[in-house]
């Protein structure tokens, strides 16, 4: 059943059920007042209640609301067979519940009478705890319903490029492309895989990823074989084959129903073909797709279903035709068709006439082991990260960090269903997105709580300096998820099927940011506000004392700027020769290659296994281990179907081991290297127009130049520690780019708000401007500090946990977190600050211009008569 549907009967039942309910406690002596209802208590907007009472009462329903909830949905989604009843009813009942009481704010704080503060915060906190606590026990149901890519339910993936059968040098048309692509499609769905992936990539390209195959020899074998189609008598003898015709088109009869037209290249042998035909006892011409006669393949037993479409992909009688006379012209199949059926036979006709050839490019594949014990690591790693977050959040700023987390939490499951709904596959890059995502949706938090914190420092209560750190942190928060969502959208455009997951991903963080934690935390958050327990305990609220004194930090960011370019420069000149020394480490994504991964059940060693490699002939480049048992040998050659199937014959039998082997061509190489070169341009031109847009040119300019600083500092790092360079690589310099510019953004936002509060925007003194910098930073010191490290806690937890696939990926991203924040804090603001004092030079043309000026006013002196000078007048 269609997920909306599971949703709407779900909300219909649920409110019913909660009708009725405040019906009946209302008639026990309730003051006008409905039962508590946690999902949807908006029904008490519309009417005065004494709310004490409808509290108490409205939390012993409470469980009675929950255990309907879960019933209900886990009986809906058995029923279904599917857990969608059970996945929306936990998640979107509650958030629906919420953004109806957000639209209403004003009625609910009109209406709310409390006798006490404490009984305000103990109703809105079990409420709010409500919410959370189902939020985050969803989250394993719906991760569960997450098809998974291959990388953690194990498979295989290949990159095929599609050539033609006769001339490689001829080019391949659109429709040749599409009719193979129908062709692999039809073929795989025969295999019975779940969620398999075929997607054309560029013009000459198919990719192919389909988890849980057990045995991807078979599969590989079976998918690249081209259909064949055949033209036979009703006795099965064959006739024709599919050299005789040039594909087929949707066409009408003569009373325009649809019909299939055939293109005819042979005419010569289709009208002897035919003409044999026309003179047989029943004048019949049978087209078949894949004929096979073992498989007990016949007209005499397939003629009741020949043309029956209703499961395209076992049909192998496509059409019988009755032959009056011998022809030789273009064919027109009748056959009381619709024009769906009409087009699938088009399709059916195409895929076993095209003339093409399928080439293996590059492949990869994952055992089912290795797969689950990726998920387990990557699992393990992301709770502690997450964990991590939320206890940071809460010692940093305490009750105000508890209302993060738990809109953290939300957030999440929220994430999560989105990806679910829009049938998005899960890979391990996917999951690091994820995590990365709500390291930025902290942000937001943090940048939030430190604006509320320099409010209270004004001596502003704590409902003023909520509403104002509101509204002053949101300009922030909307232009770097909007610089974030520009680079998201270029990797998913620019990028390979591992990366677009992971753009995915980030593009429902950035936009899940701006709906939870922007809009939902905020009205949490004034909830809590609002029930004034926290006036006079900000320091339990938000962990500011009063009582307790800033102090200012005499280090002066301005004045010390040069010094700030010692720490790049040192990275830089070791890269360099590092770099000359021993090079850079290319992967097989940008050299051209083998990846052979050998996990043994016992101790391995590794230089055992590199000489086994070399035996069978290959040139190895690179050996590294991740434990006694896992190694991993690096190989210059490009290994043929045929010597992956030997080399992993091999390598299994002499270590006991499970062995994947990933293979990328030149041709791909060349893609990747030219996508990656395009994806930095456009995100360079994306970010500086924007920028522009929202701020002006000069601050465009100097956020580039530290964008440029932090791209050099990833890749001297990753060559002086040797870490390998992959696609996986360039996904992290732009996701990078899109973070650091968050920190820049914030720094130049507070330096325009700084501008209008000095009066600064029409004078320019170098002291002003000093100062100007110097305040801005360190305003934002320590959001840029807590946003780094809480960013950092769950890709740290990564790179200790996680697996070994996306080690390249949390390297790179942690190193790009440390050269961002350097940047953003030490660089940027001061780059701005010397382009806008730079001295402008005067205009040539305004230069003739007074020169000419200069002229003419002395020419007109000149023609001026002199003054005669009369004595005892003017003399």
């Amino acid at each position: 059943m269609n997920v909306m549907v599971v949703i709407l009967i779900s909300l219909i039942c649920y409110l019913a059920l909660c009708f009725v309910l405040s019906k009946i406690f209302a008639k026990i002596n309730i003051k006008k007042g409905y039962a508590y209802i946690p999902f949807f208590n908006f029904v008490k907007l519309l009417e005065k209640a004494d709310l004490k009472w409808y509290y108490i009462f409205g939390f012993l329903i409470s469980p009675i609301n929950i255990w309907f909830s879960v019933y209900f949905n886990i009986k809906l989604g058995k029923k279904f067979n599917k857990s969608n009843g059970f996945i929306v009813g936990m998640i979107l009942l509650p958030i629906i519940f919420y953004i109806i009481l957000a639209f209403n704010k004003d009625k609910y704080d009109s209406k709310v009478v409390y006798e006490k503060s404490g009984f305000k915060l103990a109703t809105v906190l079990v409420s709010v705890l409500t919410v959370a606590c189902f939020a985050t026990v969803s989250i394993p149901f719906i991760f569960n319903s997450i098809t998974k890519g291959l990388d953690l339910a194990g498979g295989f993936e290949i990159l095929y490029k599609v050539t033609s059968a006769d001339d490689k040098t001829k080019k391949l048309t659109k429709e040749d492309l599409e009719s193979a692509y129908k062709t692999m499609v039809r073929r795989i769905d025969k295999l019975g895989v779940s969620e398999p992936e075929i997607s054309i990539e560029g013009n000459d390209k198919i990719r192919v990823k389909l988890a849980g195959v057990k045995n991807p020899d078979e599969a590989r074998d079976y998918i690249t074989v081209t259909g064949e189609l055949t033209f036979r008598d009703s006795s099965d003898n064959k006739l024709m084959d599919k050299s005789v015709i040039s594909g087929a088109k949707v066409s009408a009869d003569s009373d325009g129903n649809p019909a299939i037209l055939l293109n005819v290249k042979d005419k010569d042998l289709f009208y002897e073909t035919t003409n044999k035909i026309s003179q047989t006892s029943d004048k019949l011409i049978v087209i078949w797709l894949d004929y096979d006669k073992s498989s007990g393949d016949s007209y005499k037993t397939s003629k009741d279903k020949c043309g029956d479409f209703e499961d395209e992909n076992t049909v192998k009688c496509l059409s019988a035709a009755t032959v009056k006379e011998g022809f030789s012209s273009n064919v027109i199949i009748q056959g009381n068709f619709t024009y769906d059926q009409a087009k699938t036979l088009v399709d059916l006709i195409n895929s076993g006439s095209s003339n093409v050839k399928y080439e293996e490019i590059s492949s990869k594949t994952v055992t089912a082991e290795f797969g689950t014990n990726s998920l387990y690591k990557t699992e393990i790693a992301s709770i502690i990260g997450v964990a991590a977050i939320i206890v940071f959040m809460i010692c940093f700023y305490r009750f105000s960090g508890l209302i993060s987390s738990l809109s953290i939490l939300i957030y999440t499951s929220l994430v999560f269903l989105v990806f679910y709904l829009i049938d998005g596959v899960l890979t391990l890059t996917g999951i690091g997105a994820l995590v990365l995502g709500i390291g930025m949706a902290v942000d937001a938090c943090v940048i939030t709580n430190e604006r509320i914190k320099e409010e209270l420092r004004k001596g502003k209560s704590l409902k003023t300096a909520f509403i104002n750190g509101n509204k002053e942190s949101f300009s922030s928060i909307f232009d770097s998820n909007v610089t974030t969502l520009i680079i998201a959208l270029i990797l998913f455009a620019f990028g390979e099927s591992s990366v677009k997951g992971f753009a995915t991903m980030l593009i429902i963080n950035l936009i899940m940011t701006m709906l939870i934690i922007v809009i939902i935390n905020r009205f949490i958050t004034k909830l809590f506000v609002n029930t004034k327990f926290f006036d006079n305990k900000t320091k339990a609220f938000v962990n500011y004392d009063p009582n307790k004194e800033v102090k200012k930090s005499k280090f002066n960011f301005v004045t010390n700027f040069k010094t700030h370019f010692i720490a790049p420069i040192i990275v830089f000149v070791l890269a360099v020769i590092v770099t000359i020394i021993t090079g850079v480490n290319l992967g097989v994504d940008f050299k051209g290659g083998s990846d052979i991964s050998v996990v043994s059940n016992s101790k391995i060693n590794p230089n055992e296994v590199e000489k086994s490699v070399q035996d069978l002939g290959y040139k190895v480049s690179d050996v590294t281990t991740q434990n006694d048992s896992t190694v991993y040998v690096k190989v210059e050659d490009v290994l043929t179907e045929n010597e992956i199937k030997t080399t992993q014959n091999k390598l299994e039998d002499k270590y006991d081991a499970k062995i994947e082997i990933a293979v990328v061509s030149n041709v791909v190489k060349r893609d990747l290297i030219k996508n990656a070169i395009i994806a930095l341009l456009f995100a360079f031109v994306g970010i500086a127009l924007y920028i522009s847009l929202r701020y002006k040119f000069s601050y465009a300019v100097s956020a580039l130049i530290a964008l440029a600083n932090d791209i050099i500092m990833m890749f001297c790092l990753f060559s002086i520690f040797n870490i390998e360079i992959n696609t996986m690589y360039i996904a992290a310099i732009l996701t990078i780019v899109g973070y650091s510019i968050n920190n820049t953004i914030v720094i130049f936002d507070r330096i325009r708000e700084n501008m209008k509060i000095m009066k600064l925007e029409n004078k320019k003194s170098k002291e002003d401007y000093d100062k100007l910098v110097d305040t801005s930073i360190k305003q934002t010191l320590f959001r840029s500090i807590n946003t780094t490290i809480t960013t950092m806690l769950p890709i740290i937890t990564l790179l200790l946990f996680g697996a070994r696939e996306i080690f390249e990926f949390n390297i790179a991203i942690l190193f790009g977190l440390i050269a961002g924040a350097y940047s953003s804090v030490f660089l940027s603001a001061q780059i701005w600050r010397r382009i806008e004092l730079r001295p402008k030079k005067e205009k040539k043309d305004s230069k003739k211009d007074n020169k000419n000026n200069d002229k003419k006013n002395s020419k007109k002196e000149k023609k001026q008569p002199e003054e005669l000078l009369v004595k005892g007048i003017n003399s």
